[in-house]
C-alpha cells in the first residue's frame, strides 16, 4: 500500500487543521526530464525567501515549472519575483526523535528510517540528531557522515519518559549554525501530545514555536506515529475511544508544519516509516526558491500566498513572515 494514500486517509478527518501531506513519487524526484533553472538574480538580505513544493492532481511532484508559472502575494497583493531557483538548495537538518515511554518497541523503526534519511543527504547538506523524552539531547556536530549520524541515534527508550515536544523543537532551533547560508529544517517524529514533564525550564507553547520558526525562517516537517491499539478489557467503545484519543500525535505538529511550509505525514502501523523519511528528504531537494522584496519594512507579520497559474497544480509554502524593520 502506498504510504501517502494511507496518510491522506489518516488526515481526512482533520482536514481543517492538518497540513498537506508529503506526497512524492521517486521517479519524479529523480529529475528526469526536468529543466533546471538557475536564479533569476539575487538581492540583499531583506529579500523574502519562500520555498514551495508543487504537486499535480495525482500527488506527483512537479519539478519543471518556470518562474512565469508562479505568482506570490504579500497580504493579497502580487509581488515581482526577483529570485527563482529550482536547483537543490543545501540544508542544515536536525532530525528530532520522540523517545518518550509510549514509543517503546519503535526504536528499530526510528533507527532504520533515520539511517535511510541520512543516506539521502546531498553533497552539501549537513545534519544533527536530536531526541526528547526524559531529557532533550541534540548532537553537537553538523555532519553528513552517515556512520557518525547513526552513532548519535538513541539506543534505548526509558520507561516513564514524557513528551516535551515544543521545548524540543525550540532547542533544536537554537542548535542551528546561524553563520551558515544553508536553509534550516527540523524533521520531528512523535507519537504523543506535548507533555513537558519536570524540566524546571520555561515551558514552550506551539504558538511560540511557530513564531520563532517564522522569525528565523525554519521549516518544520512532522511525522505523527500512531501505535497499535488493543481494545481494553471491559472498556467497551468508550474505553477504546479514550485510549485512541490519548494515543494520537499532537495535532499542533501538523499545524506547525503547515505554517512553516513543511509537510506532515500521519504514519500508521502498516505504513512504511523508512519510505516516509526517504520521501521527505527527496522533497527537500525538489522545491522551488521564490524571492521578492518586502513591500513594507514595518517589522510586522505579513501573509504569503503562493499560486501556480497552470491548472491542476497544488503549491505548498509557508504562510507568513515577519517583515524587516526600517527604511
Amino acid at each position: 500500500m502506498n504510504v501517502y494514500n494511507s496518510i491522506r486517509r489518516g488526515l481526512s478527518s482533520r482536514a481543517r487543521v492538518l497540513a498537506t501531506t508529503t506526497v512524492l513519487v521517486i521517479a519524479a524526484l529523480s529529475g528526469a526530464g526536468a529543466q533546471e533553472q538557475r536564479p533569476a538574480f539575487r538581492t540583499g538580505s531583506d529579500t523574502v525567501r519562500v520555498y514551495a513544493t508543487v504537486t499535480d492532481r495525482s500527488g506527483r511532484l512537479v519539478t519543471d515549472l518556470t518562474k512565469d508559472a508562479f505568482e506570490v502575494r504579500d497580504d493579497g497583493k502580487a509581488q515581482p519575483i526577483i529570485v527563482f531557483d529550482n536547483s537543490p538548495q543545501p540544508i542544515q537538518l536536525i532530525v528530532l526523535l520522540d523517545v518518550s515511554s509510549s514509543m517503546q518497541g519503535n526504536l528499530p523503526l526510528l533507527r532504520a528510517g533515520s539511517r535511510q534519511l541520512f543516506a539521502e543527504l546531498g553533497p552539501k547538506d549537513v545534519a544533527k540528531v536530536g531526541s526528547f523524552g526524559k531529557e532533550i539531547v541534540i548532537s553537537t556536530e553538523f555532519t553528513r557522515d552517515v556512520e557518525k549520524l547513526t552513532a548519535a541515534l538513541p539506543v534505548e527508550i526509558p520507561e516513564g519518559a514524557p513528551t516535551p515536544l515544543w521545548k524540543a523543537i525550540d532547542q533544536a532551533m537554537s542548535a542551528f549554525d546561524t553563520k551558515s547560508d544553508r536553509r534550516r529544517v527540523v524533521i520531528v517524529l512523535s507519537d504523543g501530545q506535548d507533555a513537558p514533564g519536570g524540566f524546571g525550564l520555561k515551558i514552550m507553547t506551539q504558538v511560540e514555536v511557530i513564531d520563532r520558526a517564522r522569525a528565523e525562517d525554519v521549516m518544520v516537517y512532522g511525522i505523527g506515529m500512531r501505535p497499535r491499539i488493543s481494545a481494553p478489557a471491559g472498556g467497551g467503545i468508550a474505553g477504546m475511544s479514550a485510549m485512541m484519543a490519548a494515543a494520537e500525535p499532537d495535532p499542533g505538529l501538523a499545524v506547525t508544519a503547515e505554517e512553516t511550509g513543511g509537510g506532515y505525514a500521519d504514519i500508521r502501523p502498516r505504513d512504511d516509516l523508512v519510505a516516509a523519511f526517504t520521501q521527505i528528504a527527496r522533497e527537500l531537494h525538489s522545491q522551488y526558491l521564490l524571492g521578492y522584496d518586502p513591500p513594507k519594512r514595518d517589522g510586522k507579520k505579513h501573509k504569503i500566498e503562493v499560486r501556480v497559474l497552470k491548472g491542476g497544480m497544488e503549491p505548498r509554502a509557508r504562510k507568513t513572515y515577519v517583515a524587516p524593520k526600517g527604511s
